[in-house]
């Protein structure tokens, strides 16, 4: 590589991870924030913060900042800000990798139903059905639309919109216990799960608390990104580096 200098689009665990490893290898690394997140946790090494204003933006700070890798370590469902940094990358003629965790898998208890989006995922709902929404701050008007639904939603940044009766909103940032899953559950007389396939350890635990109360999972499906070489961890990644 001509240089050492790595762009990672990051608000991950797994791209915190990643700027640590590099760091301290010695790559002169940038971690690009969307700033969507309040108070998010820093990685070590420079960090931007705010959009670019899509791939022509990207690709401009990139070429200024002589980066010689982008790396997309984004959210498995931030499907636009992958698009737009496949397509900087391309322009630029720099090589471009994917940090992505695995996509959580169905186990043989499980009771999912599998959709595309929070539509889809809001029609596959049962009649009268108590809900825990974990899907973010966003797509939960279709949740809403249904006067017959009730639940509980759990985000990281408050939504912008105002709750109907019946829903109540929890704050809280991963990781949960599975004790906590259990009771929270049990206690909010849930029904049905609602999901977004985000994969890793840190949410796991209420797909175990589910299987094991024999509750009911809607699991949107993650959006089809840009073909690109793709890693599910920061030390796999860091060894093909380095190599």
């Amino acid at each position: 590589m001509p240089s050492r200098r790595v762009l990672i689009f990051g608000g991950t665990g797994e791209a915190r991870e990643l700027a640590d490893l590099l760091t301290a290898d010695g790559f002169e690394v940038t971690t690009a924030l969307a700033g969507v997140t309040s108070q998010p946790s820093l990685p070590r090494g420079a960090v931007h913060s705010g959009r670019f204003g899509g791939a022509d933006g990207i690709a401009r700070y990139a070429k200024a900042e002589n980066f010689s890798l982008l790396i997309d370590a984004t959210h498995p469902f931030a499907a636009r800000i992958s698009a737009n940094v496949a397509a900087a990358a391309g322009d630029l003629g720099l090589p471009c990798w994917r940090l992505e965790r695995a996509a959580w898998q169905a186990e043989e208890s499980d009771q999912w139903t599998e959709v595309a989006d929070f539509a889809e995922a809001a029609a596959a709902v049962p009649v009268a059905a108590r809900v825990f929404l974990t899907i973010g701050h966003r797509g939960l008007e279709p949740f809403f639309d249904r006067s017959d639904l009730s639940g509980l939603i759990r985000v990281i940044e408050e939504p912008k919109i105002t709750l109907p009766t019946g829903w109540q909103l929890i704050r809280s940032r991963p990781p949960h216990a599975l004790v906590d899953e259990l009771d929270l559950m049990d206690q909010n007389h849930i029904s049905v799960l609602v999901s977004k396939n985000a994969g890793g350890s840190a949410t796991y635990t209420k797909l175990v608390a589910a299987r094991q109360r024999e509750i009911k999972v809607v699991m949107i499906r993650r959006p089809i990104k840009a073909p690109m070489t793709t890693f599910h961890s920061a030390t796999e990644l860091l060894a093909k580096l380095k190599q």
